[in-house]
């Protein structure tokens, strides 16, 4: 390293030397602030970070110690060579400073004003037609120094003491204040940016929908800029009467500025809190990480101008990993989803975990009450398959078909619904989210934690058993017993032997694609648990109650107690009313779906398939074959277990990441309920008779 590096030096030299002769001011003498120097090569930059940079595809601590190595071997050299750090910081400084800094240092790694819609569709469309690249730009720097994408983690894992021992090397240089200056005046007008957008943020009609009470004072986001530009003019005022080797700290002090940047922090804060109870919406979101990226930039930018020595290398280690983090990401799709949706999908879960409480049983009256809920959801799904059967002899076109088959499913689970019963795949995209607020919420040592959650498991497991139960013993007689007097009613069977045939192939898992139509019902019960919670968010957020009741046609039609229970209801029901109706249509047009396109698109449920295995059976001319009856039944029990897997494991995946939840290691938990299960099985399938504990070690 010692020999790549003073051949490096050495280059520096050369080109700063040249420079300084045909511009006529030697290395050292900096009097005045000369112009950008543009012949500097950016190319000694990029092999200086490949010095540091460590071998990729390693782990993170690997990568970290190689990284650590590498700092500690560079300070070695500038020890030996203190004249070599006065070059690289001349060097450094003169390079940025023939870049345009103010965008980068107000705009990289922010979001734009624009809304999340047109971003999105902006960024998407680079992918396809990338934008003209800005050369003048120091973003277009970073891009070639750090030109590695994974250059972001292993600057991540640097701790703040390297960041201090690296950025020592730039306290050598005295006679560099011009270089220094400029840099400065482009954060200061960076600051200046910032402050207004944060002003215009600030009084946005969304932002103060979710805050009125912003108008009932003086709006911090207005008292911030009026005491940043006095900051500035402080600042100002001071560089441009004495050049300093210190930064300006008792002549320009940003507290106040500071102050009201805090408040700005504690209204967002109380805005994210009030979403709980008041929704979000996915315009507010947007709104409040754009602010949000707003004030910590500023803050960053005001402490690497104004703080103390060891204060202002963390800052500018902040702004330097903001930087590259923001060169990345201002062009990522999959960033701006992740960074803009978390609230929402964080409220959304939120929502979907409340209903899930009510889905979990602890005592053989719940799992008694889940029986009869799931026993009456059966019957109803019995005499929906039923209807499924019709409508498929109607000669009807592939989108009437579709329709007719999404009003029988749609309609179907609302009414399953209104009547307070339970659809048993239904759950785990509600329980999941339960979960993952259990998990977010633990509190205590880890092995007690561990034991709570695994004590929820195990009742989730056993009330998932007893709602399967109670569909399909329920589901399967009454479907026998409608293809038993189908005949008597109407003089013909429900079914022909060739539709019998197929409906049994269907559920084969050897010989159809039963289990991966499974697969696609289980990502369909997982998007009607988002529905869910986004409905029940929405209902909060534009107070549809408040307005129903409110509602001027409505209240010629209604008495006023009546027109209160209809806007309650709905308000309560939105969400559990949408996701039902929308999780019957996309059930009933997949299949239609595919036979258009010519995919191999369909769907499986367990409850319609219990039913159409049944009557199946029952409609086989020439007798029924023992292997059939077990192949269909096996077949019934994995289009079940595919169901509940992939809408819990879905759903577990965004309510986990919506809360910020990384579970270290699973293999503790995952033991604890193996152990369980050996020593007391019944748990799993029967409520104990006294509520469930299970003793942390």
């Amino acid at each position: 390293m010692t020999k790549d590096f003073d051949q490096l030096i050495t280059q520096m030299r050369t080109q700063l030397q040249a420079l300084s002769n045909a511009d006529g001011v030697a290395l050292n003498d900096a009097e005045t602030i000369h112009p950008p120097l543009q012949q500097l090569n950016p190319q000694l930059m990029v092999e200086f970070v490949e010095l540091l940079r460590p071998k990729p595809h390693l782990k993170p601590e690997v990568r970290h110690e190689q990284a650590c190595e590498r700092i500690e071997a560079l300070l070695a050299i500038v020890e030996r060579q203190p004249e070599s750090a006065l070059v690289l910081q001349t060097f450094v400084f003169r390079l940025i400073n023939q870049y345009q800094q103010t965008n980068t240092y107000a705009v990289s790694g922010i979001l734009s004003q624009s809304d999340f819609r047109t971003q999105l569709s902006h960024r998407v469309g680079e992918y396809f037609l990338p934008l003209l690249k800005n050369e003048r730009d120091l973003r277009h720097l970073i891009g070639e120094i750090f030109h590695r994408p994974d250059d972001r983690d292993w600057l991540n894992v640097l701790t703040e003491e390297d960041w201090r021992r690296f950025l020592s090397i730039w306290n050598h240089a005295c006679d560099l204040q011009p270089e220094q200056q400029m840099i400065q005046m482009e954060m200061v007008d960076a600051i200046m940016l910032l402050s207004y957008r944060i002003s215009s943020i600030g009084l946005h009609p969304e932002l103060i929908h979710a805050y009125p009470e912003i108008d009932e004072y003086e709006s911090p986001f207005l008292v911030q800029n009026r005491e940043i530009i006095e900051f500035i003019g402080q600042y100002k005022a001071f560089t441009v009467e004495k050049l300093s080797d210190t930064l300006p700290s008792s002549n320009a002090d940003p507290a106040q500025a500071l102050v009201m940047l805090d408040q700005c922090h504690d209204i967002l804060l109380r805005i994210r809190r009030g979403t709980q109870r008041n929704g979000v919406s996915l315009n507010l979101t947007y709104l409040l990480v754009l602010l949000d990226q707003c004030l910590q930039r500023i803050e960053v930018l005001l402490l690497v101008l104004t703080s103390a020595h060891k204060q202002q290398q963390l800052a500018v280690a902040d702004l330097a990993i903001d930087l590259v983090d923001g060169y990345y990401e201002d062009k990522s799709v999959r960033s701006l989803l992740s960074t803009n949706t978390q609230l929402i999908a964080l409220q959304i879960t939120e929502n979907a975990s409340r209903t899930g409480e009510h889905y979990v049983s602890v005592d053989k009256k719940g799992f008694s009450e889940m029986y009869q809920r799931a026993a009456g959801a059966g019957a109803i799904i019995a005499f929906m398959a039923t209807l499924k059967i019709l409508m498929s002899k109607w000669q009807l076109a592939p989108l009437m078909q579709a329709i007719s088959y999404s009003l029988n499913y749609g309609i179907g689970f609302v009414v399953i619904h209104m009547l307070h019963c339970t659809v048993a795949t239904k759950q785990p995209a509600m329980t999941a989210a339960a979960l993952a607020a259990t998990i977010q919420h633990s509190k205590g040592r880890r092995n007690a934690q561990l034991a709570g959650l695994a004590v929820l498991i195990i009742n989730m497991i056993r009330t998932q058993f007893v709602a399967i139960l109670g569909n399909i013993s329920i589901a399967m007689p009454i479907a026998a017993l409608i293809a038993l007097a189908w005949p008597w009613l109407f003089g013909t069977p429900l079914i022909t032997h060739d539709k019998a045939t197929h409906l049994l192939h269907d559920i084969n898992p050897l010989t159809s694609l039963a289990l991966p139509h499974a697969a696609i019902a289980g990502v369909c019960l997982f998007l009607s648990g988002l529905i869910t919670g986004y409905y029940d968010n929405l209902a909060v957020y534009r107070n549809v109650g408040a307005r129903i009741e409110a509602h001027p046609v409505l209240k010629k039609y209604f008495r006023p107690e009546r027109l209160t229970q209809i806007a309650h209801y709905i308000e309560k029901n939105l969400g559990a009313i949408m996701g039902n109706f929308l999780f019957g249509c996309m059930l009933g047009s997949i299949g239609t779906i595919g036979v258009i396109t010519g995919l191999p698109l369909d769907i499986r449920h367990i409850a319609f398939a219990s039913a159409n295995y049944i009557q199946g059976l029952m409609h086989i001319n020439g007798g029924i074959d023992i292997a059939m009856i077990i192949i269909g039944l096996v077949g019934v029990l994995l289009i079940g277990l595919t169901n509940l897997v992939v809408s819990f494991g879905l759903t577990i995946i965004v309510a986990l990441r919506a809360r910020r939840v990384k579970v270290e290691d699973w293999k503790p938990l995952i033991k604890l309920i193996m152990t369980h299960f050996v020593t007391r099985p019944s748990d799993f399938f029967w409520p104990p008779k006294q509520p469930l504990q299970i003793q942390d070690k």
